[in-house]
């Protein structure tokens, strides 16, 4: 590709049972203002669904959704099958990380290097310029390998599916901001409905390692490690807001545990946890020359069950800079969420009291701003409207954060 032409895009779209939003997508899609694209849709489930009674009604529904994109003739839509009978997948190797694997896979079998692939769900709307914007970012930034884009979940009608989206994104953009604050190089959101990668950076880190949830937080970490992540885009994707139980984790099904009451696997961490975190990042140049105590290295100890996690990077790198870089490549976003995970049970306070000392702190008059009652607040029982006036808060500190990435 010359130099600074607008890259050609490689969009990857896996599909399942998703006749009632696919429609919409692909509408999307087709009103897109960028020329250069080519789409990759896998149609996919387990292929014993054809067996299974409880499956089978999905399996006939992709079969349906199958042969209507067959159908098309929009030359710039492929449509790779592993849903009709004796192609879904067997064995260990199923789900949206693979069904992501074997479309990425192919556009990097077809494409340039310089090329970028956008990823997208089934169920994501997007304005007309969302593809030119993510061109000319990449464009624009040639040295990025990656970009964790802008998102934002329009209110469903049903009250408690809106409760339950309103508290998982206001736990997704506290825990950004906060790692923002502390200038961790993880602090981004993955997300596999908005995220975008050169096709380079791809082949680089060895493709996309398939799992049955969260596929694209290790992908994402991945190319992290490898290069610039980009957190600004002029446009961002509307996911649907939805019950969803065909993943572990994520946001469907962290709608349901939240809806059930359960919101242990994604909680509102306190300060004092990051606060840690910062302790461990800024002695960092300090352990080029010895291992100390901190309640995070504490930690990596025990997880990584290393006596000193920093001996061998000591030893592999000759100055504080490369040993820096290994160091976060060590504390990585995986362990930073573990971190925080089997610590946060020391937290005395709630949920409600984290959130409320957070904007205190960080965002001094928010509070009274915004009208809040930290005494009667409650995620469970206060009016929609004011969890969504946080949850807009948030996306808009959120949203400074990422403009200012971009200055950097």
């Amino acid at each position: 590709m010359p130099e600074n032409a607008a890259p050609s895009l490689h969009i990857a779209l896996p599909v399942m049972d998703e006749q009632e939003f696919l429609p919409r997508t692909l509408e999307c899609i087709a009103a897109q203002l960028y020329p250069h694209f080519k789409v990759y849709i896998c149609v996919n489930q387990p292929d014993a669904y054809w067996d299974d009674a409880t499956s089978r009604g999905i399996a006939e529904r992709n079969l349906s959704t199958l042969k209507q994109l067959l159908q098309q003739s929009d030359p710039r839509i492929f449509v790779i099958d592993h849903a009709s009978p004796g192609h879904g997948w067997k064995g260990k190797k199923h789900g949206v990380g693979q069904a992501r694997k074997v479309i990425m896979d192919e556009i990097s079998r077809h494409a340039a290097p310089d090329d970028v692939v956008i990823s997208l769900d089934a169920d994501t709307s997007f304005p007309e310029n969302y593809f030119q914007t993510v061109a000319e970012n990449f464009r624009r930034n040639p040295d990025a390998v990656a970009a964790s884009l802008p998102y934002y979940h329009p209110l469903p009608k049903d009250p408690s599916a809106a409760r339950a989206i309103l508290r998982y994104e206001i736990y997704m953009r506290h825990y950004f901001l906060n790692l923002a604050r502390i200038g961790s190089p993880y602090a981004f959101t993955a997300m596999g409905s908005a995220m975008a990668f050169t096709v380079k950076a791809y082949r680089a880190i060895g493709g996309m390692t398939p799992k049955l949830s969260g596929e694209d937080f290790y992908f994402l970490q991945k190319l992290r490690k490898y290069g610039t992540v980009l957190l600004w885009n002029e446009t961002m994707v509307f996911p649907e807001a939805r019950f969803s139980d065909r993943v572990f984790f994520g946001t469907g099904p962290a709608m349901i545990k939240g809806a059930a009451g359960d919101w242990s696997s994604y909680p509102i961490y306190p300060d004092s946890l990051f606060k840690a975190l910062l302790e461990t990042y800024l002695t960092a140049p300090l352990l080029f020359l010895e291992t100390f105590d901190t309640e995070v290295i504490r930690f990596l100890k025990r997880a990584l069950k290393e006596e000193d996690p920093f001996r061998l990077l000591r030893e592999n790198h000759s100055d504080s800079l490369h040993f820096i870089r290994a160091f976060h490549e060590k504390l990585d976003g995986l362990r930073i969420l573990q971190f925080l995970k089997t610590h946060n049970n020391q937290s005395e306070q709630g949920d409600e009291a984290n959130l409320f000392d957070f904007l205190d702190k960080y965002c001094p008059g928010s509070i009274k701003g915004l009208q809040l009652n930290r005494e009667h607040f409650s995620f469970c029982s206060s009016p929609l409207t004011e969890l969504e006036k946080i949850r807009n808060f948030l996306f808009e500190k959120e949203m400074e954060v990422r403009v200012n990435s971009e200055r950097l």
